[in-house]
């Protein structure tokens, strides 16, 4: 391969093997031996590693901002935003793993010296999907932590699959697993709000 490469193809390769190794374990030597060009045809189409991964991510979470505020524009307010919100979260993260993979290792401390990608790409939809539920979730339950369940549920669950009752783990990809788990989710997601048997007397005060 000659030199020249092109840019998005270095971000492609890059998301992959930041996904798999982490920030901290990727070099541009790294990105260029895998491309079968020198290290400054790297850094000639995308910068430093810096650089590179901080287009990465804004690649790869921007993507991910764009479904969930959609899904949090597009749902009902009240209760049947978070079966919405929680399915839209869902099915974007079984579809693209390598959002989840980048998350896994900043929760890991990856590029600790990075620290501005949370507030940034996160922070916001926090704020706009709570005001959507606000209503219908009771004062001993802090809204921006039933997200967090959300999030922390989503991710664990990708990562690891489901136990079988006798021996084994069966894989999240698997359809009906995977109908499985968003039953639960909905569930667990419902147990945290106002009880439906509540709701009128709740709304009005």
């Amino acid at each position: 391969m000659g030199e020249g490469v092109a840019r998005q193809e270095v971000i492609e390769l890059a998301t992959r093997l930041f996904g798999e190794l982490g920030y901290d374990g990727v070099s541009i030597q790294l990105i260029a031996d895998a491309m079968g060009v020198g290290p400054s045809a790297i850094t000639e189409a995308t910068g430093t590693k810096r650089d590179l991964y901080l287009e990465v991510t804004r690649q790869v979470f921007e993507s991910e901002s764009r479904a969930f505020q959609e899904a949090v524009v597009r749902a009902d307010p009240g209760r049947p935003a978070i079966h919405q919100i929680v399915d839209a979260y869902l099915d974007f993260h079984l579809a693209h793993r390598e959002v989840r993979a980048l998350w896994a290792h900043r929760w890991m401390a990856d590029a600790a010296d990075i620290s501005e990608l949370e507030d940034h790409y996160v922070r916001p939809l926090l704020h706009l999907a709570t005001r959507k539920i606000r209503d219908v979730v009771p004062p001993d339950v802090n809204p921006y932590y039933l997200f967090g369940t959300m999030i922390w549920c989503v991710h664990g669950y990708l990562g690891s699959g489901v136990f079988r009752p006798a021996t084994g783990l069966y894989s999240p990809a698997t359809q009906a697993i995977v109908a499985d788990f968003r039953a639960h989710l909905h569930v667990l997601m419902d147990r945290l709000l106002v009880p439906q048997d509540r709701l009128p007397d709740w709304n009005t005060g």
